[in-house]
């Protein structure tokens, strides 16, 4: 017993060790969680805030008054002597919301008479049309505010419920208003069918894709889009099929990605994104801070990407011919510089040769943003257009069938576009609705 007790004392004194050596150890963070900012020491400068443009430092404009209230005074208020020189002596503004609208319920009554010439009853004609989205009784108000809420606003069905019985006094199920939002994706189809004609007719395109869930299994959401344009479709594969379904197979402008393979069955001019690069860049040298010929390698690659960006053209008074040639050899310099850097590192065991086999690979399309005017280095549009998207996901999970992914992805096409257009998306989609004739 004694012996076992020994034993027993060992094991723990062991096992107590071991425990005291992994409370030292932190755990990594998942890799959602970003990292912690680095802090200057104590005492050290804090590096000072970039002050902002003279433009945005006033305090907030007065709007113009809807209505003018005069507070007035004849006497004063001490000794109730009457008071002379009257004038303004300061403006007070009050901005506020008028109460919510409830809900207005238009009955039309239709009358009929017998016409015994024709032997027919006959009715006196109506035509709502403009009135209400298909056939519904909700008009195009509701389904406006329905579509704008659920897409541009990312409220969940519930919530839109909520909203509508709070403010407006409107009791509508959670089915009626899935309904609305497809029948004015059915209505709107002329107008998404006009974004995607537009985006594969665009000189340049940048495309992106993001994770998507329909019905519990997982897909992707991809979009295309132009400064002025946003066209999204689901699809269940992450395929190179799916890049020429939505670009078409004329499409003969620059398209901007990423280095997903996907992208690669694109046969035109392609411009990879080099935010995506560089991130990665910076990621090899936080591995490797201690080898010099990583550190020295990621601020060379940086130096060539930086000439390039800074190139402003060549002379403006050259012939249109000419300055494309000049471009073009300006590409090709930055290309050999970019080349020279990462040669001796590719098809080695060096922590440098992916990146440098990368750069072999894609060399002929990380600067095509050189000759062609208007075409970024980066696909950050693509980036910045899917975000919406996410947030749905993140809020939403998705939909529950193709035809609610069709609706989504609709409705997202086309309030991104006229957003990114500058234009009310609520109103604009008002306006579209009431037209007495969509194709018109």
């Amino acid at each position: 017993m004694q012996a076992e007790n020994q034993t027993l004392h060992e094991q723990l004194a062991v096992a107590q060790k071991r425990i005291e050596e992994l409370e030292k150890q932190k755990t990594p963070p998942p890799a959602f969680v970003k990292a912690n900012v680095v802090k200057p020491p104590v005492g050290e400068e804090k590096q000072q805030r970039k002050k902002r443009d003279a433009q945005y430092n006033h305090a907030r404009r007065r709007e113009a008054p809807t209505q003018v209230v005069e507070h007035r005074i004849k006497q004063c208020p001490v000794c109730a002597s009457a008071l002379g020189g009257i004038s303004v002596a300061r403006r007070r503004q009050v901005i506020e919301l008028p109460p919510p609208p409830p809900v207005e319920v238009t009955e039309h009554v239709v009358y009929h008479g017998w016409c015994s010439q024709c032997g027919t009853w006959r009715e006196a004609p109506l035509d709502v049309s403009w009135e209400v989205v298909g056939q519904g009784r909700f008009g195009v108000k509701i389904a406006s505010l329905i579509a704008y809420l659920r897409t541009v606003m990312r409220l969940p069905v519930r919530q839109i419920q909520a909203y509508l019985a709070s403010l407006h006094g409107l009791t509508i199920s959670s089915g009626e208003i899935v309904g609305l939002a497809q029948r004015v994706t059915s209505q709107l189809e002329p107008q998404l069918a006009e974004v995607k004609q537009q985006i594969r007719a665009s000189p340049a395109v940048q495309m992106d894709e993001t994770g998507w869930r329909e019905d519990g299994s997982n897909g992707y959401v991809w979009c295309a889009c132009t400064p002025q344009l946003r066209y999204y479709e689901y699809h269940h594969s992450r395929g190179s099929e799916v890049v020429t379904a939505m670009l078409g197979e004329s499409f003969e402008g620059v398209l901007g990605s990423d280095f997903l393979a996907s992208y690669n069955i694109h046969a035109g001019l392609h411009q990879r994104c080099w935010v995506h690069f560089l991130r990665d860049r910076h990621e090899l040298k936080e591995q490797y801070p201690d080898d010099a010929d990583v550190q020295q390698w990621a601020k060379d690659v940086k130096a060539v990407y930086e000439r390039a960006v800074a190139y402003v053209g060549p002379d403006p008074s050259l012939p249109p011919a000419k300055g494309e040639a000049a471009r073009r050899k300006q590409q090709r310099a930055f290309e050999h510089d970019l080349w020279q850097v990462c040669a001796p590192y590719a098809h080695t065991s060096s922590p440098l040769h992916t990146l440098c086999e990368r750069v072999e690979r894609f060399l002929p399309e990380l600067f095509v943003f050189v000759a062609v005017p208007g075409v970024p280095a980066h696909n950050n549009l693509a980036e910045r257009s899917v975000r919406p998207l996410v947030i749905a996901r993140k809020i939403s999970g998705g939909t529950r069938s193709p035809h609610g992914s069709q609706t989504r992805m609709a409705l997202f096409s086309l309030f991104g576009s006229w957003a990114a257009q500058g234009l009310n998306p609520f109103f604009h989609c008002l306006a579209v609705l009431t037209q007495p004739n969509p194709l018109g």
